[in-house]
Order: C-alpha cells, then sequence, then structure tokens
C-alpha cells in the first residue's frame, strides 16, 4: 500500500472529521481520505481543536504518559510566571521529580527521570520557551586592531624582558554586584511580547566585588566593598576581605588595601619576585601613589586600553 503524502489540515476539517467520526472511525476514514490513526489523534484533541482558529494547520501533539503530573506542572509554572517570579529548566525538573514521587500520578519509583530531553518536549507540547531579555554589547574603539597589537606586543616584551614565572602574571577586576540580581531568563509562554521577573527592589543597591588570578590558575583573595562608613557587625565568609566607603566603589584608597591585603601577600609576593598585574584603566589604578607602591615592590603594570576590556580582560573573557 503506497505511503500517503504528508498534509496539513485546518482545524475546521480536523472537527468535520471529528463529528463523522463519533459514530465509526473507520468510516471516517472511508469518507475524509485520512488514517484512522489521525482520526483517533484528532478526537483525543478534540478540546483544544474547538478553541484553535478554524484555519489553523497544526500537528497535533501526542500526549505524554505523565499528562497528569504535566498538567499541574504547568499550572504551577504559570502561578510562579503571574507572580513574576523566573523560572528556569532546572527548576522545572526538579519540581517534576519532586511530583513524581506522590502516589495519585501512579508512577513507579525509578522510572520517571525528569531529563533533559523530557524537559523540551513537555515545554514543546505546553507551548511554553526559555526567553531572555536583550543584551547591548560594548562599543568597540574605531582602531581596535592596532590597540590589541599594541597591548599584545607589550606583555610579550615584558615578559622576555623580566622572564616573569607564571605564578607572578596576575589579572585583577572589580565589578558591581546588586544585592537582588534577578534572573534574565525564565521560561513563559510562547508569543507573550512582555516577559516580566518579580524581585525584591533591591536590583539598584550594589556593592563592589574585586577578583584576581594568577597565570598558573591560583586564585587570590576576594574582597568586597560596601557603600557604608562603618564595617559591618555580620560574619563573612573565612578569606573573604570587606572594606567600606561612602560610595560603595573602589577609590584609591581602596586599592592600596588590596595592594597591601591581596598582592602584596600572594604565594611569592613577600619573596619580591617580578610580577606583571593586568588591569584596566580604572582612574583609581593610575594614581602615582599606586604606580610608586607597585615599582617598589618590582610590579610592572600591563594597563588594557579603554574599550578593550570585552577582548582583553582575561576575567571578563574567560
Amino acid at each position: 500500500m503506497p505511503k500517503r503524502k504528508r498534509q496539513a489540515y485546518e482545524s475546521a476539517f480536523k472537527l468535520k472529521v471529528i463529528e463523522f467520526a463519533e459514530k465509526n472511525n473507520c468510516a471516517a476514514e472511508r469518507e475524509f481520505g485520512v488514517s484512522e490513526k489521525l482520526v483517533r489523534d484528532w478526537r483525543k484533541a478534540k478540546d483544544r481543536l474547538s478553541s484553535a482558529p478554524k484555519t489553523e494547520k497544526r500537528r497535533v501533539i501526542r500526549l505524554s504518559p505523565y499528562d497528569d503530573l504535566e498538567t499541574d506542572l504547568e499550572k504551577w509554572i504559570l502561578e510562579l510566571r503571574q507572580s513574576g517570579y523566573a523560572v528556569t529548566r532546572n527548576s522545572i525538573r526538579l519540581k517534576a521529580k519532586q511530583l513524581s514521587a506522590d502516589p495519585k500520578y501512579e508512577i513507579k519509583a525509578g522510572v520517571f527521570k525528569a531529563s533533559a530531553g523530557w524537559c523540551t518536549r513537555f515545554m514543546n507540547r505546553r507551548g511554553l520557551s526559555l526567553r531572555q531579555r536583550t543584551h547591548i554589547a560594548q562599543k568597540l574603539p574605531a582602531d581596535i586592531d592596532d590597540k590589541l597589537t599594541s597591548f599584545q606586543k607589550f606583555v610579550i616584551r615584558e615578559r622576555e624582558l623580566y622572564d616573569f614565572e607564571l605564578g607572578q602574571m596576575g589579572n585583577m577586576d572589580e565589578t558591581p554586584m546588586f544585592f537582588d540580581m534577578p534572573g534574565v531568563r525564565t521560561v513563559h509562554s510562547i508569543g507573550d511580547k512582555t516577559v516580566s521577573i518579580k524581585t525584591t527592589g533591591n536590583e539598584k543597591a550594589h556593592f563592589t566585588t574585586i577578583l584576581a588570578c594568577m597565570a598558573d590558575g591560583t586564585k587570590l583573595k576576594p574582597a568586597v566593598i560596601f557603600k557604608r562608613k562603618t564595617m559591618p557587625k555580620d560574619k563573612f565568609p573565612p578569606g573573604v576581605l570587606v572594606f567600606v566607603n561612602e560610595k560603595g566603589w573602589v577609590n584609591e584608597e581602596v586599592v592600596y588595601q588590596w595592594l597591601e591585603k591581596v598582592w602584596f601577600n600572594r604565594p611569592g609576593g613577600l619573596l619580591n619576585k617580578p610580577s606583571l598585574l593586568v588591569w584596566d584603566m580604572f582612574r583609581a589604578h593610575l594614581t602615582t601613589g599606586v604606580k610608586q607602591r607597585l615599582e617598589s615592590r618590582k610590579v610592572r603594570q600591563a594597563v588594557i586600553p579603554g574599550g578593550c576590556t570585552s577582548l582583553l580582560q582575561p576575567l571578563d573573557v574567560v
């Protein structure tokens, strides 16, 4: 028997076939020239087809063996989204695994894995997708090629002159962190133009972190700067340095403290071995006082050209 050619049918046609098939599926197959299997699938999807546009030509998605669980899971997702909370694929899988333990779903232990593949199929069946807000990339300078070449030549020349060990070549970077950092991606219904995520209202309240690492993979102590005049009384994880100032940002005084407590105390730092510190053109890095302190400890600077951090700042790129 020759195979039927694949064809898309409008919802109005499907409903007509369903009405005829109420008496007999085989009779509908003969009358309309479609397979009995297709008739059965359409009858299962009657409720959805009744509410769909008459000219819609959407294929019927097969029901999952965990349909009851997926229905409750979808309700859970939509409730969270209506409240503005972000929903991730991992949270969906964890919630599904938790629901599968409920006896009302009659799922044998160990059968339902809530795998990544199941999550993808579930989202397709329920008209869900992973949405992300837009991101505006850094605008690169017009002479970017010249700046890249110049910086690379400088670093190569410095290493040839001073023969730095990998453990004495480091990178430092500051970055603002917010007390509330709402996710940029969430599972949401397909087609909605507005995708909002609820926050605690502290997404603009920030502090600053200073991170640094060496070329051999050594991580230096992290530091945080809070926007306040006095040191907080809270207990912080051991190995994390805490600084404060009125603006909550890095200034020359904070750079002095970071150099003394972190950079000069790095492995090999007390021996005054020649070292290379890679950081950006932030104003507090380039003051006369900072330069003098670095020179006194045999530290050479490799300053990343302005506008090139997205390409040359290792802690950004890697």
